[in-house]
């Protein structure tokens, strides 16, 4: 199989790297069926931390959207993910309540 460089962008920092096809190559070699999601200075940061012992703490993102159920404009925290619902405090927590006591 012919690899070839492919540009990735790291999902903590956001700046694209290059993923070349030497190191395709190593990951198919080793059978990893993931492509890479962080830069190798971030990667190095995350090593460092977690050999340390230190907390591996995610940046808190807030998006604003819209709720699924009702239309209103909302705050959540986190980046949603296509094709899945959203929704605001109010619906949220209406959705959990009306779920517990089906059980």
């Amino acid at each position: 199989m012919e690899f070839q460089d492919k540009v990735l962008r790291c999902v903590d920092c956001g700046t694209e790297f290059i993923w070349t096809a030497g190191e395709q190559l190593f990951f198919a070699d080793k059978n990893f069926k993931n492509e890479p999601k962080r830069c190798k200075s971030c990667k190095a940061k995350r090593a460092n931390r977690v050999a340390t012992g230190g907390p591996v703490v995610r940046e808190r993102v807030e998006t604003q959207t819209v709720c699924s159920a009702c239309g209103k404009e909302t705050t959540v925290p986190f980046r949603p993910t296509q094709g899945r619902p959203v929704f605001c405090r109010e619906c949220f927590q209406q959705r959990k309540f009306a779920g517990a006591g089906g059980v």
